[in-house]
């Protein structure tokens, strides 16, 4: 192996090779092969090490790149496995049965896409995490459309869209703080200059949901097959608006800022436990069913695909690509290959105007490439806080910028860990929801036409910036001796 002191600059067209082999075989394997998306990820992981082995970085660096991107996705990973065995005890335990049995009952299938979006901002508003949102609310809302025979990925879509503006208004959450704090910008400054593009996308969104749920109300409802649901539903669970309190208690925990894992653990354990005592299961069923997921057969399809799921062995799919994707991310951060791109992206910004959507794109670019919204925020909000002060932009354009794309994107891209997460919980392939995410693609562009006309870009006063602006690079070196 070669001594890391024979370290020799990556050029730019060496390090764009890991993500456009990665890419290139993406686009065989699951578009030609029908195939997963873990070979590619591999296949870029690979060609990355051996790129950075030619430079001077040994095995050693390498893997300590892939161990320390892995480490800062163990918290997904272990949120991952507790959705499992929320998901498994609350159909045990007949929580998202009742979820599902009242939904049908009181909510008309034409507004039901527009509903479960609001639903689903006004909880993650609340608990400012999207995730707990869609694992809990979600998964029941997925059963209500489903039900209803609205199509999976439309049903997802809404669920997404509704889920992240909360993640991303809500000063709970965290990417929201971390896009405000690594920018230096106050964090209610920064929540409302976000309402400009987010509360538009918002509006956009239900717009796109209340015309869906028109055309579905009027051609694709069945009223015997919902009829139907309620009753095999009511004979296989216990039925009970008492079972509610599940849900409620968790959103409040979340709300009153215990931490998600906890939270979710403790939703798991009240699903089991309604399992074993109101709905009258065997003990050793319901943990079995922690572990292989629920398993109920009733002779209705539909109910039976909505109901045989869940437990930690369902999530290992999910745990896997999210492993696999990060291993490719360690390796392109911890090298430095994804900085000298970044590095060259920047240099196409030539003005205020040019450099949000630069901001922008660098973010979903990270998301793509290190497959964590995390970095995709850190990463952009340490490399560019200098242009944005060169153009006498006030800090919160750069912070509405990260959030914009940052966080929004990281469902449209099916090996991010937000994507698997969703791909894992919901039942749906990213590539079938994307279409249906309105608000997550239509809050980045809003931001991109804003910033190209002027719209609410905020300036300082030039004369109160200091006269010595840090160069790009400067400040790359700053933010690594800080950070």
């Amino acid at each position: 192996m070669k001594d890391n002191k024979q370290l020799k600059a990556i050029p730019f067209f060496a390090a764009i090779l890991p993500l456009l082999f990665m890419i290139s075989s993406m686009a065989l394997v699951v578009i030609v092969f029908e195939g997963g998306v873990h070979v590619p990820l591999i296949i870029g992981a690979v060609v990355g090490g051996l790129i950075a082995w030619k430079y001077g970085y040994d095995w050693m660096t390498i893997e300590k790149g892939i161990y320390d991107a892995i480490r800062l996705a163990l918290p997904a990973i272990l949120i991952i496995m507790t959705v499992g065995l929320i998901i498994s005890s609350w159909i045990g335990g007949g929580i998202i049965a009742t979820m599902i049995y009242y939904g049908l009952k009181l909510v008309s299938p034409s507004l039901f896409l527009v509903s479960i979006c609001i639903l689903c901002c006004v909880v993650s508003l609340s608990i400012g995490s999207s995730w707990s949102t869609m694992g809990t609310i979600g998964v029941a809302g997925m059963g209500i459309g489903l039900s209803m025979g609205i199509s999976a990925p439309i049903v997802a879509g809404a669920i997404i869209s509704g889920a992240y503006f909360g993640d991303k208004m809500s000063p709970l959450s965290d990417t929201t703080n971390l896009a405000s704090g690594i920018t230096e910008t106050d964090l209610f400054e920064h929540i409302k200059h976000m309402i400009y593009t987010t509360f538009p996308g918002l509006i956009i969104a239900l717009i796109v949901y209340y015309i869906l749920g028109r055309n579905i109300g009027q051609h694709d409802m069945n009223g015997t097959n919902i009829d139907e649901i309620l009753t095999v539903m009511d004979q296989a669970f216990v039925i009970s608006p008492w079972l509610l309190l599940v849900p409620v208690i968790i959103i409040l925990m979340v709300a009153k800022k215990v931490p998600a894992l906890p939270a979710l653990l403790t939703g798991a354990f009240l699903g089991w436990f309604c399992q074993v005592f109101v709905q009258g299961d065997q003990v050793s069923n319901a943990i079995i069913a922690l572990t292989d997921g629920y398993s109920i057969e009733t002779g209705n399809k539909l109910v039976d695909e909505l109901f045989n799921r869940g437990g930690i062995e369902d999530m290992m799919y999910t745990v896997s690509l999210t492993i696999v994707a990060m291993s490719f991310a360690g390796i392109m951060e911890s090298t430095g290959m994804l900085e000298v791109i970044l590095n060259k992206i920047m240099k196409v910004a030539k003005s205020a105007k040019s450099l949000i959507p630069i901001t922008e794109f660098s973010s979903f670019f990270t998301n793509v490439v290190c497959a964590e919204q995390y970095i995709s925020i850190l990463l952009p909000g340490r490399m560019f806080p200098a242009a944005f002060k060169k153009y006498h932009l006030k800090s919160k354009n750069l912070s509405r910028a990260l959030e914009d794309a940052g966080t929004l994107t990281s469902p449209l891209v099916p090996w991010n860990t937000c994507g698997v997460f969703i791909a894992s919980t919901l039942m749906v392939n990213p590539f079938d929801y994307i279409p249906y995410a309105v608000l997550n693609y239509t809050v980045p562009i809003i931001g991109i036409i804003f910033a190209i006309i002027g719209y609410k870009v905020e300036y300082v006063d030039p004369h109160s910036v200091q006269n010595t602006v840090l160069t790009s690079d400067q400040s790359i070196t700053r933010s690594k001796e800080l950070h």
